[in-house]
């Protein structure tokens, strides 16, 4: 039980975190960074990071794990991130948070349907309270509703991806250690997304405007938030499940609006406060045993 608790809170610190990225993401977006620059330079230092403590073998067993590997690095590196972060420049981020968390509705159908899972009905119950109440919460914090379809798609595709990498992470936990599949992870993840920039990237001039600002919001995003993060996040699926590891993603938004409030100076509301509840409460639920 204590090493279960242990997992948990790895899952959450994980969420923590990754509720702040969105708020970072926004700020280099602005610098005069591209979505796509973002992510390579971000998994390329996480790599770097990983390869000091994991550089022993280059390979896998055999073609099969490999293929799932490089699955690996696009599900949980190249495609959701490229997706969430051009979304999040042409869309508001609330409606990015809200709509990640399909993710772990996502993982239990693709589960169910992959791996025959069974889901309890307390954990669907469960997932239905936290979905409403991330729902309250983000958008009662939106002021304005100019949604973007383009941007909402985005963000479902990266959610859907999400829960792919999960599930691609059951098949690679058993064979091989947390820093081999998160190395292996952010190796395709950079590679995948630098083909994406060769073949996608537009002539427009980057500015740069705050150095400082750059610097300091790519490390957080990279050692913490990649490095850091991804370890936690794997060995939380790992001893978990995909399932009740997925469903931590709920809080993300409610970070978000959390950082946003501190950062930006943005109001909390009474019916925040209750979304919050519902959040935490559909959380409990649907990590229940």
């Amino acid at each position: 039980m204590a090493k279960e608790t242990i997992y948990n809170i790895m899952a959450l610190a994980t969420i923590i975190v990754w509720g702040v990225t969105f708020v970072s993401t926004k700020v280099l977006i602005a610098e005069g960074l591209s979505p796509v620059e973002i992510f390579i330079i971000r998994f390329a230092i996480a790599y770097l990071c990983t390869l000091v403590f994991s550089h022993d073998r280059l390979w896998t067993d055999g073609i099969k794990d490999e293929c799932m590997m490089l699955a690996a690095g696009i599900t949980g590196g190249s495609l959701y991130f490229i997706a969430e972060n051009s979304a999040l420049s042409i869309t508001f981020a609330s409606n990015v948070s809200l709509i990640i968390c399909c993710a772990p509705i996502f993982t239990m159908i693709l589960g169910k349907l992959i791996f025959k899972d069974s889901i309890k009905p307390l954990a669907w119950f469960g997932t239905a309270v936290a979905f409403i109440g991330v729902a309250t919460v983000v958008l009662n914090g939106s002021q304005q509703f100019g949604i973007n379809p383009a941007g909402d798609m985005l963000t479902a595709l990266a959610a859907l991806s999400w829960a792919g990498y999960c599930l691609i992470l059951k098949g690679l936990n058993s064979k091989y250690s947390n820093l081999f599949i998160t190395r292996k992870v952010f190796a395709y993840g950079v590679i995948t997304a630098i083909l994406y920039y060769i073949i996608f990237r537009s002539d427009n001039q980057i500015i740069l405007a705050d150095i400082s600002s750059i610097i300091a919001n790519l490390l957080f995003l990279s050692v913490g938030a990649s490095f850091l993060c991804y370890l936690m996040w794997n060995t939380a699926v790992k001893h978990l499940g995909a399932e009740r590891t997925s469903n931590y993603i709920y809080l993300v938004p409610l970070v978000t609006i959390l950082a946003s409030t501190v950062i930006l100076d943005e109001p909390f509301t009474l019916i925040m406060a209750v979304g919050t509840a519902m959040i935490i409460g559909g959380v409990i639920l649907s990590t229940k045993n």
